[in-house]
């Protein structure tokens, strides 16, 4: 699994890529989590608000942080 988190680096996108780190590592679950802070790039997700969070290619969150657990949610993780 790849989760692309897509912020410039304000502090909400900090938040998200934290949170989904976390997630992540307390659920040993396997994913790669990649921080995409690049404009052209985050456009090519079609995002217009940030932060926002892809899961494999789709866009799942845009413009807030999620709580864990709906990131927990997002990932299949119970």
């Amino acid at each position: 699994m790849k989760i692309a988190i897509l912020g410039t680096g304000c502090p909400k996108c900090v938040r998200t890529e934290e949170a989904v780190k976390k997630v992540v590592a307390e659920s040993g679950i396997a994913a790669e989590v990649e921080k995409v802070r690049e404009i052209k790039k985050i456009m090519e997700y079609n995002v217009m608000m940030t932060p926002a969070v892809a899961v494999d290619g789709k866009v799942v969150i845009a413009g807030r942080v999620p709580t864990e657990l709906e990131i927990k949610k997002i990932l299949g993780i119970k």
